[in-house]
């Protein structure tokens, strides 16, 4: 039987493994604590807890041979914390593991002026947050070149979906269009995520990147804005990125401008995204939000 191995069962490994146990796969997921263990047991998915301070006991025991592992977990002010307690053992059981997935984010590009980047682009990440996750991604890809671990890497950009997205953020009143000259963010919707994943999982190509990201970059007012008129309701004013008084999390979200190419899922993983702009991704979102 195919089986999934998920270190961290965030937002977007659930849409991955929702999508894979409709084919019948099985699906392990670590959480942290019992409480969350429950839920995922309750959802068919086999629970391991796991905070990222301490190894799992016997990780072979949940990874039989042709296992593939999807790692979300957010690494630290040390490293990625997977890498951390279980790299060693890892690359040991190697030989079981046919695709290891890395889900990083676009910001280990850093701020390119709103100009293109692609796989090839320099990484210049400009948030903590950024060169938190291209060390982790670095660690990751030393196991695969010297360790033959199948290590392959996903830069998300913004992710949105059913619960998270702009829709929801209208219609509870905490969404706010905050302008800053030249700024354009690129986004995702979770199914394409998904999708992409799997499409990686058929064809894997080991020490391989890619961008995961739709075909449209855009202001984030604009994107406020198209949801409101789905909604039938008036934007949020709009306010001037200075006179915000975002928090410094919030604030480093637009220390950043770039377009994202997503040319190398196409031509290599043959995707072809359910929602290439957030415009057919919102309106499919109306009703459920």
């Amino acid at each position: 039987m195919n089986h999934l191995f998920c270190f961290g069962f965030g937002y977007s490994a659930r849409a991955l493994a929702t999508r894979l146990m409709e084919r019948g796969w099985r699906v392990t997921g670590t959480c942290r604590s019992a409480e969350k263990a429950a839920a995922l047991e309750t959802a068919g998915i086999a629970p391991v807890i796991f905070d990222g301070t301490e190894p799992i006991e016997n990780l072979a025991a949940h990874l039989p041979p042709g296992s593939r592992l999807l790692t979300s977990v957010p690494p630290d002010a040390d490293g990625d914390p997977v890498v951390r307690l279980h790299g060693a053992e890892l690359a040991e059981l190697a030989v079981r593991l046919s695709w290891v997935g890395y889900l990083s984010t676009t910001g280990v590009y850093g701020d390119h002026d709103g100009e293109w980047v692609d796989e090839r682009s320099a990484l210049t990440p400009a948030t903590e947050r950024g060169r938190r996750r291209l060390r982790a991604e670095r660690q990751w890809i030393r196991l695969q070149a010297h360790r033959s671990l199948p290590v392959h890497l996903f830069r998300l950009a913004g992710i949105y979906g059913p619960g998270r997205n702009q829709l929801a953020r209208i219609k509870s009143g905490t969404a706010r269009r905050i302008v800053k000259a030249g700024q354009v963010f690129s986004r995702i919707h979770v199914d394409d995520i998904a999708a992409i994943l799997e499409a990686s999982i058929r064809q894997p190509a080991p020490g391989r990147a890619y961008n995961v990201c739709d075909d449209l970059a855009a202001p984030p007012q604009d994107v406020i804005a198209h949801a409101a008129d789905l909604l039938g309701t008036p934007p949020p004013p709009l306010i001037n990125f200075e006179d915000a008084e975002l928090s410094p999390m919030a604030a480093s979200f637009y220390a950043e401008s770039k377009r994202v190419c997503n040319d190398r899922i196409k031509h290599e993983l043959g995707v072809e995204l359910v929602y290439p702009t957030y415009k057919e991704g919102l309106k499919a979102l109306v009703g459920g939000a």
